[in-house]
C-alpha cells in the first residue's frame, strides 16, 4: 500500500481502509500533514493544526479499538475554510486584522468532528471572501495545482487547491456568489452550493445575509454527498432553513438517475458577458452526453430576472457585518476599506429590502423549472486567469474583474436554488473544464444522481502536480 496514494484518495477510499485496519488514523494524519508541509508553496492553508490533528487521530484510533460505534468520517482528515470557527484558532477571514482565537467550533465544524473527522487545518481565502480570486496581502495566493501560475478561483480557493492537489479528500468552503462552484471549476472538482438554509451557519445568524451557504469541495460526487449528510440540518439560530429532503444525499448519489428534462443554455444572466468557446463546447458536449444517457435535452433561452439590486446590498452589508467584528480595522487591506466606504449605504433597512427582493427574484427564477427539471450552463465565463488579478486593483477594478467569474453563479445565491459545478474534461490549455447544474428549490437530490451519472460516464483526470513558486 502506497501511503501517498492513500492520502490523495477520496473520502470513501480512506474510510474503507481505516475500517479494514489497513492503516491507522495516526498514520493517515501524519502522512497528510507531511504532504501539506511539502506543498506549502501552494498557498492552500493559512493555519495547519499539527499537534491538534495528531491528538485527534490518537483519539480516533482509541475509539475504534474500543469497539464502539464510529462516525461516517471516522479518522478522515478534513480542512476548513478560514471563515468558519475552529476552537482555539483565529478565524482570519483572510485578513491579519483578526487576532482573537475562537472560543468554540462552529456548528458545522462540530458536526464534522462528531462524525469522526480530523480537522487538519484552515484554508486560504481573499479578505472577507469578497473576490473570486484567492489573493491576500496577509496569506499570499492560492495556486492552481493544474498550473501554479493560474488562479485556484475563490473565495474558497485554498480549499479547492488542497483537494485538487490531493492534500485532503474534502475541505469545507462557503459560497456567497459562487465561492464553492468557481474554485471547483478552476481546479476540476465537484462543488455543490446547497439550498439556502441546508447547512447551519451557527454561531452566526447568516453568511452575507441570504446569499451565503456552506458545503464541501471534493473530487467525487459521492464523497460530497457523504459529507453533506454529516453537516446538513438547520439549528434554532439559523435565520434561513431548508425543507428536509425525502432521502439522504448519499442515497440520492448512489441511486439510479431517472430520465429528466434538462434544459441547457450558454446565455449569461449578465447580458454583457460572453462565455469562452471552450466553455460553450463543454456545455454542448455535456448536453449531448446527457441525451445519450436517456434524458430529454433541449436548448432553451432562459429569461433570467435581474438579481443585481438584491445581490449588492447583501454583499456590501455582509462584508460590513463581518468587518464589524475585527480586532484591528487599521490593518485591513486598502481595497477592503474602499469596499466599506462604497457600501456605507447597505445598512439594516436596505439589506432587509434586498432579502425580500431576492424572494421576488426566486419566484421568477422558479418559472425556469416548469419547462425543465434541471438547468445546464457554464460555471464560469473565462478560463482560470493568471495569478495577480488583484495586484494594485481598487475595489471597483476588482469587481469588474470578478464579473466574468460570477456571471453564471451569483444569481443562484440570490434565489437560494441549489447549483453544482462538475468537471467536464480538460481544455486546450491543459486546465479543467466545468459545467453547472442548477436545480429547483430543495432540488439537491435531483442534481446528485445526474452529477454521479455524468461522473461515471466521463471520469475526470487528476492534475499532474507542479511545484508552485
Amino acid at each position: 500500500m502506497d501511503l501517498q496514494e492513500v492520502v490523495s484518495s477520496g473520502v470513501l477510499e480512506q474510510r474503507e481502509l481505516l475500517a479494514q485496519g489497513a492503516l491507522s488514523a495516526q498514520e493517515l494524519v501524519d502522512a497528510t500533514l507531511d504532504g501539506i508541509d511539502a506543498a506549502a508553496d501552494l498557498g492552500a492553508f493559512t493555519h495547519v493544526l499539527r499537534e491538534e490533528a495528531r491528538a485527534e487521530a490518537v483519539e480516533r484510533d482509541r475509539e475504534r479499538a474500543a469497539g464502539g460505534p464510529v462516525g461516517p468520517l471516522h479518522g478522515v482528515p478534513v480542512a476548513v475554510k478560514d471563515e468558519f470557527d475552529v476552537a482555539g484558532v483565529v478565524t482570519s477571514f483572510g485578513t491579519r486584522a483578526n487576532a482573537t482565537p475562537a472560543v468554540a467550533d462552529a456548528e458545522v465544524v462540530r458536526r464534522l468532528r462528531a462524525a469522526g473527522a480530523v480537522i487538519v487545518g484552515k484554508t486560504s481565502m481573499p479578505e472577507f471572501g469578497q473576490w473570486p480570486f484567492t489573493e491576500s496581502s496577509t496569506f499570499g495566493m492560492a495556486h492552481n495545482p493544474w498550473d501554479p501560475s493560474r488562479s485556484a478561483g475563490g473565495s474558497s480557493g485554498g480549499s479547492a487547491a488542497a483537494v485538487a492537489a490531493g492534500l485532503v479528500p474534502a475541505a469545507l468552503g462557503g459560497d456567497g456568489g459562487g465561492s464553492i462552484r468557481i474554485p471547483a471549476a478552476c481546479c476540476g472538482l465537484f462543488g455543490l452550493k446547497p439550498q439556502r438554509g441546508r447547512v447551519p451557519l451557527s454561531p452566526n445568524e447568516h453568511l452575507w445575509w441570504a446569499l451565503g451557504v456552506a458545503g464541501p469541495l471534493t473530487r467525487g460526487v459521492l464523497d460530497s454527498a457523504v459529507v453533506f449528510d454529516v453537516i446538513r440540518g438547520s439549528t434554532p439560530t439559523d435565520r434561513f432553513r431548508a425543507t428536509e429532503p425525502a432521502t439522504s444525499f448519499e442515497a440520492a448519489a448512489r441511486g439510479p438517475a431517472r430520465p429528466l428534462r434538462i434544459g441547457y443554455s450558454v446565455k449569461s444572466p449578465i447580458p454583457a458577458v460572453r462565455p469562452d468557446p471552450q466553455h460553450v463546447r463543454a456545455v454542448r458536449d455535456t448536453a449531448k452526453l446527457l441525451a445519450e444517457l436517456g434524458h430529454t435535452v433541449a436548448e432553451i433561452s432562459p429569461r433570467y430576472p435581474d438579481s443585481t439590486h438584491a445581490f449588492f446590498p447583501q454583499f456590501f452589508g455582509g462584508v460590513r457585518a463581518e468587518l464589524a467584528e475585527v480586532d484591528h480595522p487599521e490593518l485591513l487591506e486598502r481595497r477592503t476599506r474602499q469596499t466599506i466606504a462604497a457600501g456605507a449605504w447597505a445598512r439594516g433597512p436596505v439589506v432587509e429590502w434586498a432579502i425580500r427582493r431576492g424572494e421576488v427574484v426566486r419566484r421568477k427564477a422558479d418559472r425556469l423549472f416548469t419547462e425543465c427539471d434541471l438547468l445546464l450552463t457554464p460555471t464560469i465565463a473565462i478560463r482560470p486567469p493568471l495569478l495577480g488579478v488583484l495586484d494594485g486593483a481598487n475595489t471597483v477594478r476588482a469587481q469588474l474583474a470578478s464579473v466574468p467569474m460570477v456571471a453564471y453563479t451569483a444569481i443562484w445565491n440570490v434565489t437560494g436554488h441549489p447549483a453544482a459545478s462538475l468537471p467536464a474534461g480538460v481544455g486546450d490549455d491543459g486546465l479543467p473544464l466545468s459545467v453547472q447544474l442548477v436545480g429547483p428549490t430543495n432540488g439537491e437530490t435531483r442534481i446528485l444522481p445526474i452529477a454521479a451519472q455524468l461522473e461515471q460516464a466521463r471520469p475526470q483526470p487528476r492534475p499532474v502536480i507542479h511545484p508552485a513558486g
